[in-house]
């Protein structure tokens, strides 16, 4: 492992899976070493899956088979900036569609519980939008929705 600063994420056995279905799924992601356990550890066996290195969109992490022991919750989350429809579709179907679940404002978690926010760069601009009133009707149209519908945002910027 190259990077100075890792995002060590905990995994209940399939870290592995898990860094596979996002090299797969997220651009400039790959799966890097794999390294198995050489001894018994609490959460696994010798020759075991311990680690995985991998990145998320350029992001170094590492994958820990640390056991059940620990959850992933929502303070902690991958925020995905989409450009289109899309690929905000297709980011958000991959997620959900490989056991995952829908939340609503964007978010959404994985099958192993790491929460995505699949974020449209047009949200970003109208909650940001100098004429406020547009904005708020940006903001309020995206508290009603799970995934983010661009052309609904774009509608509620227009008015």
């Amino acid at each position: 492992m190259t990077s100075k600063n890792t995002i060590c994420l905990w995994y209940d056995g399939d870290a592995l899976e898990a860094a596979t279905f996002y090299a797969r799924t997220f651009p400039d992601s790959a799966v890097g070493t794999v390294l198995h356990a050489p001894g018994d550890y609490p959460a696994g066996k010798q020759g075991d899956v311990l680690t995985v290195e991998f990145t998320v969109m350029g992001i170094p992490c590492l994958g820990l088979n640390g056991g059940s022991g620990v959850k992933h919750n929502e303070a902690f989350s991958f925020q995905v900036a989409t450009d289109d429809q899309a690929e905000t579709d297709r980011l958000w179907n991959a997620i959900v569609g490989n056991g995952g679940q829908e939340n609503v404002c964007g978010w959404c978690q994985d099958k192993w519980g790491l929460s995505w926010q699949i974020t449209p760069r047009v949200l970003t601009a109208a909650i940001n939008h100098p004429d406020r009133a547009a904005a708020k009707r940006a903001f309020d149209a995206m508290m009603t929705m799970g995934k983010i519908d661009v052309a609904a945002i774009e509608a509620a910027v227009a008015g």
